[in-house]
């Protein structure tokens, strides 16, 4: 009888168990339906894990020739969870659809226009998303959330973002948003419902103009400047060297600067001031090319106001190079820690190097 109590009671408390874990999970299998709790049917919606290791599951159907039904449905991480629709991929200049469960028990979804990276700028209650606001509503289900939401369009954009707030931070009743502990930009097939990860289309683009940006105005100019003020005792070589190395990554920052206006027009980017500092970058480069023109002779009296302007600019010109290179791998965002300890481990040799050579020639003096 002792026994037959022990089996009963290991019986329920691993069928309780199970129970237990199978109620926090969800999956593309699983029945669905969430019935009376949102506005739309919800029981033949498609199926796609979107983001495996946050569990993200995106569901979804044409139910009409202009509107589109959504569920997303993520693990309630006693934040905010948030799906938006991006022109190009980018956090920045896209409008999403965010919801937490406060910490009262009162549930909040919101648009959301997302115009820059600061809280200030992720404004409430705005976003180009056309919306049926009656429709958009958040549910809370065996430690789950799920957003569900209809759009009146033909097609939505295929570029859809996902974010994950900071655990345990609900916004507060201004409604701001803390920055998210983790995000996802994926391009979304909605035929097959295949989800890809990553920059999509102009992510070659978007490289390329990084990768030349940074070696020619954010490594070739500093080296080129290096070689000008350190080897001067090997004339006319250094002369030579100094202009080959500046004439290179002139000609790739050139490059660079034409991919970017590509890049910027295929992709509507707003990214004004890394347009501005690169137009600077390309003036100055300009200026110094037409000074070598324009270079008087070494005994002439001249030639101490031009090795002024000629040495001012070009640093000017490099400590606006190296501040947009790191400028421009925060807007990337895709892979920003590995491009910035990339970079800057390449500076800080540079650095070291110009160290040791200034020491040397000062000892010398």
């Amino acid at each position: 009888m002792m026994k037959m109590s022990y089996v009963a009671i290991f019986f329920f408390f691993f069928l309780g168990l199970t129970s237990i874990v199978s109620s926090q999970t969800d999956s593309c299998s699983s029945n669905f339906d969430l019935g009376l709790l949102v506005s739309f049917n919800t029981s033949t919606l498609l199926c796609s894990q979107v983001w495996t290791s946050e569990d993200f599951i995106l569901r979804y159907t044409r139910s009409e020739p202009n509107v589109w039904d959504f569920v997303l449905s993520a693990p309630n991480p006693n934040s905010y969870v948030a799906i938006g629709f991006s022109p190009d991929g980018e956090m920045v200049g896209s409008s999403a659809i965010v919801g937490w469960i406060s910490r009262d028990g009162t549930p909040a979804i919101k648009q959301y226009y997302l115009g820059g990276k600061r809280e200030s700028l992720v404004r409430p209650d705005e976003g180009n998303l056309p919306l049926i606001n009656s429709t958009a509503e958040i549910v809370s289900q065996s430690s789950r959330l799920y957003l569900g939401f209809q759009l009146n369009t033909v097609q939505p954009s295929s570029r859809i973002i996902y974010s994950i707030g900071p655990s345990n931070l609900v916004p507060l009743s201004n409604n701001l948003l803390f920055q998210h502990r983790d995000k996802q930009s994926t391009t979304f097939d909605f035929v097959n419902g295949q989800s890809s990860v990553g920059g999509g289309e102009y992510t070659t683009l978007r490289r390329g103009h990084g990768t030349l940006a940074m070696l020619g105005w954010g490594i070739l100019l500093p080296i080129g400047a290096s070689i000008a003020r350190y080897f001067k005792q090997w004339d006319p070589v250094w002369f030579y060297s100094h202009s080959s190395v500046q004439g290179l990554g002139f000609v790739l920052g050139l490059i660079a600067i034409i991919l970017g206006f590509s890049l910027e027009d295929k992709i509507s980017a707003s990214v004004n001031t890394h347009k501005v500092i690169g137009i600077s970058i390309l003036a100055l480069g300009c200026l110094q090319v037409m000074a070598i023109l324009i270079r008087p002779d070494t005994a002439s009296k001249m030639r101490k106001y031009w090795n002024w302007y000629h040495y001012t600019v070009g640093r000017v010109l490099i400590a606006l190079a190296i501040a947009n290179v790191f400028y421009g791998i925060s807007l990337g965002e895709v892979e920003s820690g590995s491009w910035n300890a990339g970079y800057g481990a390449v500076l800080a040799i540079w650095f070291l190097v110009s160290i040791i050579l200034e020491t040397r020639m000062w000892m010398k003096k």
